[in-house]
This record gives C-alpha cells, structure tokens and sequence, in this order.
C-alpha cells in the first residue's frame, strides 16, 4: 500500500513548525531554511500551503538527472537523492512542477522531502493535523466524501430558494 502526504491548508496556522521539525530531523539544526517542507503563504488572504514533495508516480526529476541520483525507495516508495551521485547541476529543481526540491545553501546540495523512511516527523508534530501521512486511495475517499458533502450542501441551498 502506497502512502503519501496529504496536505490540508485549511487547517494550516502557518506556526512552521513542520519546518523546524524536518531541519532539526534531517540536519540536526533548527534553521528551516533547511527544512525538506515549505510553507508558502498568501499574507492578504490568510492563507498557508505546506509545501512538499509529491513522490509523483512519474518523477520528472529523476527523468531530467544526468547522473542518476535521484531513486525510489522500494520500502516507503519515496524518491531520494544518492548524495554520492549527485553533481550539483540542480536540473531537477528547475523542472519539479511543485518547486519542492531545494538547495541548502550552507552544503550546495540538493534537498527534498525523503518521507522520513517512512515516516515523516513533520506529521507528527502538526498540531492542527494540516499533514497526514496516509494510504493514497484513503486519501482519494476522502476527498470524494468532502467534494459530495459540498455537492449536497449546494443543492440543499438551491432547492430551499424554491
């Protein structure tokens, strides 16, 4: 069974702490700057996107790597970067489609989200549970379980102006 992040903005507070959780993780040094997860955020609006690595299925950075470096995981079927391979030409984050792929400017190593083999501290420590590391088709009812609630509510309030 194949997981995934799955990210809810509606329930995002913007605290970052998911930021300062994976840099501490995987850096072992509190400076988000080198987090594998990024909140964007749209100030005049309110909102916060956690912003992460989708693991696509069709993975155009490991396509557009010249030397190979960028693997699936056969255990948690997160895409990695083999540090020892990779040379730097950061093509694969001029082409991720998410802007998920960053660069730490202290190593000048490329960086993403690895899923924590398996499992991502960023989820855990998400108080409002924005993030949650679930199977992809649970992922898919729920979805389809929200849109048809808000289906439901629409034609409730179109069929009351009758």
């Amino acid at each position: 069974m194949q997981k995934m992040l799955a990210i809810d903005p509606e329930k995002c507070t913007g605290c970052r702490l998911c930021e300062i959780t994976c840099s501490i993780h995987n850096e072992k040094t509190c400076t988000p700057e080198r987090s594998r997860i990024r909140v964007t955020k749209w100030e005049n609006e309110g909102i916060y996107i956690p912003m992460v690595c989708q693991q696509c299925d069709v993975p155009i950075c490991e396509t557009v790597c010249p030397m190979h470096a960028v693997k699936r995981d056969t255990e948690t079927q997160a895409l990695v970067i083999d540090n020892e391979l990779c040379v730097g030409c950061r093509l694969c984050v001029q082409f991720c489609p998410f802007g998920s792929i960053g660069v730490d400017d202290r190593t000048k190593k490329v960086i993403k989200c690895n899923l924590c083999n398996g499992e991502p501290v960023c989820v855990k420590f998400c108080e409002p549970a924005a993030l949650q590391y679930v199977d992809a088709n649970t992922l898919n009812t729920r979805k389809r379980r929200a849109a048809a609630e808000k289906f439901s509510d629409i034609l409730k309030k179109t069929l009351a102006r009758f």
